[in-house]
């Protein structure tokens, strides 16, 4: 029976652990702080349980009233919203935990460094553990990244990490990074009931989504008071008063802005030093190790799944790398495909979105048709008491095959999965108008925007 070791028990590592169960395979699973990694008890959930309370926030002080539901809201319990947080992250961490002992994964608790093609060597209060198998995975994932700024580092700023645990409610909060991680805390937070103002380098918010989708979620912060600066560069910050002041030049002008807190929210730093890389001769590119298309690195039967090979830094794409990672390991011949990779942005509206922008369908040289819904023209987003957002397909002129799709609105990260499968198996844009959607459900605006591409959308 092959053995394999995968350091790291992230949403890459235990999937891909217990992938290799499956597979028949011996493994162990080495971890330094908690399974799940990251992903599960700093990131993805945790997060997500504080957005789920600041949507019922924003619900009962703001909406309510609108259902004919008379109540009176008396403001929100942070204590309570953190337990119930701690209490959903604990419930899977648990989980994780029964899925290793159900498979039969043997778990090795412990800071791992990489010796060499066969050998992790595992040190844990103070003793050493040697764990030798046939092929090894690196799943090490990534940390939160700081700006190299004078009065930027922590504790003066907090990163993903500590705002998840942070004990208050700040009055203020300054968010230095518009992305994903920033606009996301910032949703929260407004919704609590703190001042809050967005610093973003680039020319638009969560700048890797489609320019139409941005500009809405644009539109809505402002409509919350959010106080949003794109192509603002921060340059430090300083105390004043109690205060972090955190400066930054905008159209020209030397501007700052004054919060409680501040969140740097940056993006991510891949997690491979100190962990022996370079000298068991894994090859590096800056901090990313490099793979081929099967996942392995340089140095034979040595895998890397996960942020920690640079790319999508997703949890699902971690997983998806993982079993096939795994499958290679035992002597497949797979190759990792990247043609339809969701993101998914949780505020409030949600973002969904697949493939190709209409800007980059047209820079890749595609004659290009584009399809648009609004939800407020859907029965189920205006019963749902929703009237933002869209959906936008993008699809190939020619072949009428769908390139991309986009949407912000209710349950956009659920709805996006049909445009995700459409992209993966080359779907038609006329074969998804074609299809027959429940109505009425949120869903629908994706059949609609569909036709659209051809002038048939019914309801626009």
């Amino acid at each position: 029976m092959a053995h394999i070791a995968i350091l790291g028990a992230g949403p890459g590592g235990y999937v891909a652990a217990v992938r290799a169960r499956q597979l028949g395979a011996e493994v162990t699973l080495i971890e330094q702080e908690h399974l799940g990694g990251v992903c599960l008890n700093k990131g993805c959930i945790p997060s997500k349980a504080l957005l789920r309370s600041a949507g019922v926030a924003r619900l009962a002080r703001e909406e309510l009233a609108d259902f004919g539901v008379q109540a009176e809201f008396r403001g929100v319990d942070w204590a309570a919203v953190q337990k119930r947080k701690d209490r959903v992250v604990s419930q899977l961490v648990k989980g994780v935990e029964f899925l290793m002992k159900g498979n039969n994964v043997r778990v090795v608790m412990g800071k791992g460094r990489l010796v060499d093609a066969h050998t992790i060597s595992v040190e844990a209060d103070g003793a050493e553990e040697v764990v030798t198998a046939d092929k090894i995975i690196l799943a090490t994932g990534s940390l939160p990244a700081v700006l190299p700024l004078p009065g930027l580092q922590p504790p003066d700023v907090l990163t993903s990490t500590e705002m998840l645990a942070i004990d208050r409610v700040p009055a203020s909060l300054a968010i230095i990074g518009g992305g994903v991680i920033g606009c996301e805390f910032a949703d929260v937070f407004n919704a609590m009931g703190a001042k809050v103002t967005i610093l973003e380098m680039l020319p638009r918010i969560v700048p890797l989504e489609e320019e139409e989708v941005s500009a809405e979620l644009l539109r809505i912060f402002k409509r919350r008071r959010i106080d949003v600066y794109v192509e603002a560069r921060v340059t430090g910050a300083v105390a004043r008063e109690g205060k972090r002041v955190v400066q930054f030049t905008h159209q020209g002008a030397e501007k700052e802005v004054e919060a409680e807190v501040v969140l740097s929210a940056v993006g991510r730093r891949l997690n491979t030093e100190g962990i022996g890389l370079e000298e068991a001769g894994v090859e590096l590119n800056r901090r990313q190790i490099v793979v081929n298309a099967t996942l392995e690195t340089s140095l034979p039967g040595v895998y890397a799944i996960g942020d920690c090979i640079g790319g999508y830094l997703l949890a699902h794409v971690a997983s998806a790398e993982g079993k096939v990672a795994v499958t290679n390991a035992l002597g497949g011949g797979v190759e990792m495909d990247y043609r339809a990779v969701p993101s998914a942005v949780y505020t409030h509206p949600e973002i969904g979105s697949v493939g190709l922008t209409e800007a980059q369908a047209r820079e890749k040289g595609h004659d290009v048709k584009v399809g648009r819904f609004p939800f407020r023209a859907s029965g189920r987003a205006l019963a749902e008491g929703v009237r933002d957002g869209f959906v936008k397909l993008v699809a190939e002129a020619a072949t009428d095959k769908v390139l991309g799709g986009h949407i912000i609105g209710p349950h956009a990260t659920d709805i996006i999965h049909e445009v995700v499968l459409a992209v993966q198996t080359g779907r038609t844009a006329t074969e998804v108008g074609d299809t027959i959607h429940a109505h009425p459900t949120l869903s629908e605006p994706v059949m609609e925007a569909a036709e659209d591409i051809h002038g048939r959308a019914v309801h626009k």
